[in-house]
Order: structure tokens, then C-alpha cells, then sequence
């Protein structure tokens, strides 16, 4: 009968840890059951990224400013030329020079002319001595016959043959005077004309005004040169380029002078970076576009003619942002739906920049806030979720 009783004693302890067992497993249950029920939706957290918002611009690059150089000189042959398509010229360099023998040919009747007409005037010159001489000789002559003729030693007719004689004398000595002042007058005519000639001369070389590149160039040597006609040479200034791109009116309003770009042409991989020099003050009614230029740096590998498209950089932050699955947005605002405690709560939030398929929040949200990572998810306000990590439903 002793034996028994310890037996005994641990058959109970035994019953009694099988039931405690049971109870639990009965209480625990319902919990683990209504967690299964909950849907699975994936949250995603607000956190801080490095935004850029962006305007896309396409276009054609073209020469900031073009040069057009014509002869100073019409009507002489081509006779050199000193640069080539591509090249790199200063201003004051000369390109192209003109045939001379012409206008030395000119030059030197000129100068003919005006030795003859130097001659002239030195002979006008003698002549108008000599006239001085004769006036003053008549001048005498007049004067004594008339004070013979006032003492009665003199006629009257000898008193008026010298006064004449001194009147034509005068009027030679006028004339020779007149042949000075025509002579020298030749003389600056042809000197004017000498200038002109020199001038000419002068401007035989064709100059550009700016340093620059040559882009066109329609020169031939044998060529007669012509004002009127196309260009000798097109030069683009500095060698600066630019892209024009057209913008809707919605996304000129963004654009500022000044704002930098990143530039790709066709067939490139390399970035460019740019900067927006021009914003066009009006908007193409009937298209609604307008043009801004970006120029670009002078070692750009890109070439005027080029077709291009830029990612203008309109702002830039280091802000909170969520994924744009993770909103909703209609005409009374944009909204999220946030999740506290496993509950859906929709909250109105005001957006800024989009980048890369994440939006700016501004307001409504807080940094490690969870929200509903889909939008669309078939969930309400108020709806009890099961939330699941974005990265832990990644990794499965």
C-alpha cells in the first residue's frame, strides 16, 4: 500500500499538465486565426531621397550667332584664299585675298595725273608772277601819264591807254591766280582719289571681324567678287552652339536663364552639360510652344545641325518622398493611405517633385510614416490589414 501512493501522485501531476496544455492551445487559437484572415498588403516607408525635377527639351543645335563675310571690293578676281572649312580664325585675320594689279594700274594714272597737275600749278604759279610784274609795270605807267596830264605835258588819250593797259594787266593777274586755285584743286581731287584707290587697296584682303570658326564657304579662287551675292565665307562667332528646343507653355513657365541642362545628341551616350541662356518671352498661339536656348561649352563634341535632347534641371532637395504607386491623386488633391496599428488611414498630402518614380511629400506625412505601397490595393479607410515590409515581400 506504501508503493502505490507515489504512482499515483504522478498519474495526476501528468493529467493535470495535459489539460493546462489543452486550454492553451484553445485560447491561442482564435488569434492566430484571425491574423491568417487579415489581407497581406505591402507598406512602404517615407523616407528622405535626393530629388531632381526635370523638363524635357528636344531640338536642333545651331550656331549662337553666324557671320556673314563679304568683299569690301566689287568687281576683283579672287585671287588667294587662306583658310578652309573647320578653321579657327582671330578676329582681323585675313581669309581670302583679292587681285591688286587693277587698282595699282589705277593708282599710278592717278599719280601721273597728279604730277601733271602739280606741273600745272607751278606754271600758274610762274604765270602769276610774271602778271604781278605786268600790273605793276602798267601801275606806273598810269600813274606818270597821269601826272603829265595834269601838268599839260601829257594827251588825255595817253592818260586812258595806260589806265587801261593797268585794268587788263589786273585781270591777267586775276586769271593767273584762278589757273593756282583750279591747279591746286586738281591736285586734291586726285589725292582723294589716290585714297580711295589706297583704301581699295587695303581692303583686297577679305578680314573677318571676330574670331570664330568657319562653318560654309563659298569663295573660289578666279571667282569675281560680288557684294550681292552669297557669302564668302560663314563664320559662327567663338565658336558658340546652342540648342533651340520648343516647350509646351506649361513647361517654359518652369524654365529660368541660367538653369543647367544635360544634353545627349542623337547617336551619343556622352552628357553635355549646358545652360539655359535665352527663355522666349512669348508662346506660338497656334502651337502653343516656345523656344528656349541652351548654349553649350566650347569643347562640346557636338556640331551645329545636330538633333538633341536636354533634361533642363528646374529644382533640386533632399526631401521626403514615397513611390508614385503609393498615391492617389484627382482634381481635390492628392491622397496616401497610411497605416497605424494595422489600420488604413487615408490622408490628404500636398506633393512637389516627381523624379524617378518617387514624388516629394510636402505635407501630410512624416519621416518612417507606413503607407499602403499600391494605391489601388482594394483597401478602405479603416480596413484592418496584415502590413508586410516592401523589401521582406522583395525578398520573396
Amino acid at each position: 500500500m506504501q508503493r502505490i501512493a507515489p504512482i499515483a501522485g504522478f498519474t495526476a501531476l501528468l493529467l493535470l499538465g495535459s489539460a493546462l496544455q489543452t486550454v492553451a492551445q484553445a485560447e491561442g487559437e482564435p488569434v492566430q486565426a484571425s491574423r491568417n484572415n487579415l489581407p497581406a498588403i505591402v507598406v512602404t516607408e517615407v523616407s528622405k531621397r535626393d530629388l531632381v525635377d526635370r523638363v524635357i527639351a528636344t531640338g536642333t543645335i545651331r550656331p549662337v550667332d553666324e557671320i556673314y563675310v563679304q568683299p569690301q571690293v566689287e568687281g576683283l578676281a579672287l585671287d588667294k584664299l587662306n583658310v578652309d572649312v573647320g578653321d579657327k580664325v582671330e578676329a582681323g585675320a585675313v581669309l581670302a585675298e583679292l587681285s591688286r594689279d587693277s587698282l595699282l594700274l589705277q593708282k599710278s594714272q592717278l599719280e601721273a595725273n597728279r604730277a601733271k597737275a602739280e606741273a600745272g600749278v607751278a606754271q600758274g604759279k610762274a604765270q602769276v608772277i610774271e602778271a604781278q610784274a605786268n600790273l605793276d609795270d602798267a601801275v606806273r605807267q598810269k600813274d606818270r601819264a597821269a601826272r603829265l596830264g595834269q601838268s599839260g605835258s601829257g594827251s588825255v588819250s595817253q592818260v586812258e591807254q595806260t589806265a587801261a593797259a593797268a585794268d587788263v594787266a589786273k585781270a591777267r593777274l586775276e586769271a593767273a591766280r584762278q589757273t593756282v586755285t583750279v591747279g591746286e584743286a586738281d591736285i586734291k581731287v586726285v589725292d582723294a582719289q589716290i585714297e580711295d584707290i589706297d583704301l581699295k587697296l587695303a581692303r583686297t584682303g577679305v578680314k573677318t571681324p571676330v574670331a570664330g570658326v568657319i562653318s560654309a564657304k563659298n569663295a573660289r579662287i578666279g571667282a569675281i567678287a560680288s557684294g550681292s551675292g552669297n557669302p564668302l565665307f560663314t563664320i559662327i562667332r567663338d565658336g558658340a552652339i546652342e540648342l533651340v528646343a520648343d516647350l509646351s507653355e506649361t513647361d517654359i513657365q518652369k524654365v529660368e536663364v541660367g538653369q543647367k541642362a544635360r544634353l545627349t545628341v542623337a547617336g551619343g551616350r556622352q552628357k553635355i552639360e549646358g545652360t539655359v541662356r535665352i527663355v522666349s518671352p512669348t508662346v506660338d498661339p497656334t502651337t502653343r510652344l516656345g523656344a528656349v536656348h541652351i548654349v553649350l561649352p566650347a569643347n562640346s563634341p557636338a556640331r551645329a545641325g545636330m538633333y538633341a535632347n536636354a533634361e533642363i534641371v528646374v529644382a533640386s532637395a533632399n526631401a521626403l518622398a514615397l513611390p508614385l504607386s503609393a498615391v492617389t491623386s484627382g482634381r481635390d488633391g492628392s491622397t496616401s493611405r497610411k497605416v497605424e496599428n494595422g489600420v488604413i488611414r487615408q490622408v490628404k498630402i500636398e506633393t512637389g517633385i516627381q523624379d524617378s518614380g518617387f514624388v516629394e511629400v510636402k505635407q501630410g506625412l512624416s519621416q518612417g510614416d507606413k503607407v499602403v505601397e499600391k494605391a489601388g490595393a482594394l483597401v478602405r479607410d479603416g480596413d484592418k490589414i496584415n502590413p508586410v515590409p516592401a523589401a521582406a515581400a522583395a525578398s520573396n
